[in-house]
């Protein structure tokens, strides 16, 4: 998949496993901290 200049390319096997699970988590963390911020 092209996005502009960018090749995004979903990566397979255990490392794009962990690589989604760890993403997910630093973007929950993040996101309810500046939740909390706001409110």
């Amino acid at each position: 998949m092209r996005r502009g200049n960018w090749e995004v390319r979903p990566l397979g096997g255990w490392m794009g496993c962990l690589a989604m699970i760890l993403i997910s988590l630093v973007l929950s963390v993040v996101l309810t901290i500046v939740i909390n911020l706001l409110l």
